[in-house]
């Protein structure tokens, strides 16, 4: 129910945007040349044009415009659409100029620019309009009141464009009192008639915040509600789907058992680590000329070596020596191992601007060639925290069953972390990455990488 309806809705956007593209460009060509768009006229624009209309949907891919999580109406969305377009200008100049095509469109490519702006922006507020219409939303109820499922509660509601609406949770005798003063939804109690609450309330989803083995008549009611044609969902399962990440919390070791395949991922790996070597090695070879002069930059901004080798722990929990160029104090740790934090004031001038712009990491690339890394992968963590956390965060030493890597699931979707609780978080998202990991979602977390990097978003 969710996945599906949520990839038409993802469909019709993308759909949507290519038709706003071409009919854009004929409306450009109609008011360059001021009289109709004959076909010679059109055959002389349509394939180069087809090639930066490409390129577009891979910037607006990028800034996450194809996703439904940021495309609603406000500040921020049309925000992004604008820089958006500014990139894709900005693109499309960059291919005119070094592409041979046999026309030079520059004012047809501003025209079109300004004319595709201002239909994109109808068309989104119509699109962001229709899909938080009352009519496009399922309602949902969720059985079981705990933290997790609160938090999830409150998260769909603040997303319509989902086309998810809880509309009442369900408290079990078990669950904690002072959650219900915490939420402002409908509470129901185990005592209500379910049958009837479902089919009065129009609901098409039930999830499932706690095992009801206990509860037989909750069982029955839902039974015999599946006429109704709801779909019942297990609180992780419908987390995983609408987050993106494994609620910790919400599992045991028998989740690992039932969704850890890793027997399954022998041709991917393979795959993978074919990749690996052969970008690490052409990256390489690229950047050579340019190593002596940061290395050089380092050097004259402060005191010490441009190079910082410091331990990792890597898959299945083998040590290694991971090499970065130096982006803090020589003493940074004299007090011992601490957290790196946001603004740290022990990262040098010429240091933050290597880590925002990520070329602090460029050494790294001789860690993926020798097997240590991979290009995606959990971020890899120092020893000494993988211990601790090990023993206040469940199941954190599941992350080492793969390779750690320059970025990752969990660096796109939460790319700051400088705490336990930060941890805990990335940790959830790591989780969804071993689970679901495959070459298309290797080629989802490069792109959107591209944005953060571009947008000066390191650590």
């Amino acid at each position: 129910m969710l996945s599906l309806r949520n990839k038409i809705k993802v469909v019709i956007l993308v759909g949507g945007d290519i038709l706003v593209l071409y009919f854009s460009l004929w409306l450009t060509l109609l008011l360059r040349y001021e009289k109709a768009v004959t076909s010679e006229i059109w055959g002389r624009h349509w394939l180069p044009f087809t090639v930066v209309f490409f390129l577009w949907l891979i910037v607006f891919f990028i800034n996450k415009l194809y996703d439904l999580e940021t495309a609603k109406n406000g500040l921020k969305f049309y925000g992004t659409l604008f820089k958006s377009l500014i990139w894709s200008a900005m693109v499309g100049f960059g291919f005119f100029y070094i592409a041979t095509t046999g026309i030079s469109p520059k004012t047809i490519l501003v025209l079109d620019i300004v004319i595709f702006g201002l239909l994109l922006v109808l068309w989104r507020r119509a699109f962001n309009t229709l899909i938080i219409h009352k009519r496009f939303f399922d309602n949902m109820l969720i059985v079981g009141m705990t933290e997790e499922s609160v938090a999830l509660a409150e998260s769909i509601n603040n997303k319509p464009q989902l086309g998810l609406k809880i509309v009442a949770m369900m408290k079990l005798p078990e669950n904690q009192n002072h959650l219900e003063e915490k939420t402002d939804f409908t509470i129901i109690g185990e005592d209500q008639d379910l049958e009837e609450f479902i089919r009065k309330n129009k609901i098409k989803g039930i999830i499932l915040a706690t095992t009801l083995s206990q509860h037989e008549k909750i069982i029955n009611q839902c039974y015999k509600s599946l006429p109704y044609k709801i779909t019942i969902w297990d609180l992780p399962k419908f987390a995983e789907e609408f987050t993106g990440k494994i609620l910790v919390n919400t599992i045991g070791q028998l989740w690992f058992l039932e969704n850890i395949k890793e027997g399954n991922k022998k041709i991917y790996e393979a795959e993978k680590r074919l990749v690996d070597i052969m970008l690490s090695f052409l990256m390489l070879i690229v950047s050579i000329p340019f190593l002596p002069l940061i290395y050089l930059v380092i050097k004259i901004d402060s005191q010490g070596s441009g190079f910082f080798m410091q331990q990792r722990t890597g898959r299945n929990g083998k040590k290694f020596m991971a090499v970065k160029f130096r982006t803090m104090l020589v003493n940074a740790e004299k007090n011992g191992p601490q957290w790196a934090q946001k603004n740290d004031p022990r990262v040098t001038t010429v240091g933050r601007f290597l880590r925002k712009s990520r070329i602090d990491e460029i050494p790294q690339l001789i860690n993926i060639l020798r097997g240590e890394m991979s290009f995606i992968g959990p971020r890899p963590e120092r020893p000494e925290f993988i211990e601790k956390l090990k023993e206040v965060i469940p199941f954190y030493e599941t992350r080492l069953l793969i390779k750690p890597g320059l970025t990752g699931w969990a660096q796109i979707n939460f790319p700051y972390g400088a705490s336990e609780a930060d941890a805990l978080e990335k940790l959830q998202y790591d989780l969804y990455y071993i689970k679901n990991r495959s070459l298309t979602l290797d080629v989802s977390i490069i792109l959107k990488t591209v944005k953060t990097v571009l947008a000066g978003g390191g650590q």
